[in-house]
């Protein structure tokens, strides 16, 4: 069974630091892109990072442009680092694989999902 396990949410206080990870099960993701997604109550999910198969191409949502970065291992393993942290970032946060190899903020592209981790800042 194809699994994304998503850990290292927690509480934090605003300013501060999180680090997700993503591991994958059942299978690598070594080909596909990989995205981060999050969805905070009351809301839709939306489209956090995403990153090539091989790391050379990069997106971010504006929201968190110059605070987070997405990174990745060749085994398909995939990494947020998120600084700066704002009470606005409170939210569930999911890792996802698309079946393709570049990447994209369109939830449609991707067919493999974690079940999320919650991250909650502190004001």
């Amino acid at each position: 069974q194809v699994q994304l396990a998503e850990s290292g949410g927690g509480l934090v206080q605003a300013g501060g630091s999180l680090r997700l990870s993503c591991a994958a099960s059942g299978r690598t993701f070594s080909n596909n892109a990989l995205g981060w997604f999050r969805q905070a109550p009351g809301k839709e999910r939306e489209f956090v990072a995403a990153i090539s198969w091989r790391g050379g191409l990069i997106y971010y949502a504006d929201s968190v442009k110059g605070r987070f970065t997405v990174s990745r291992t060749n085994a398909g393993n995939t990494y947020l680092q998120m600084n700066s942290l704002k009470p606005d970032d409170t939210a569930v946060y999911y890792c996802a694989a698309t079946n393709i190899d570049y990447p994209s903020s369109d939830s449609t592209a991707y067919g493999f999902w974690g079940q999320g981790t919650q991250v909650t800042v502190s004001s």
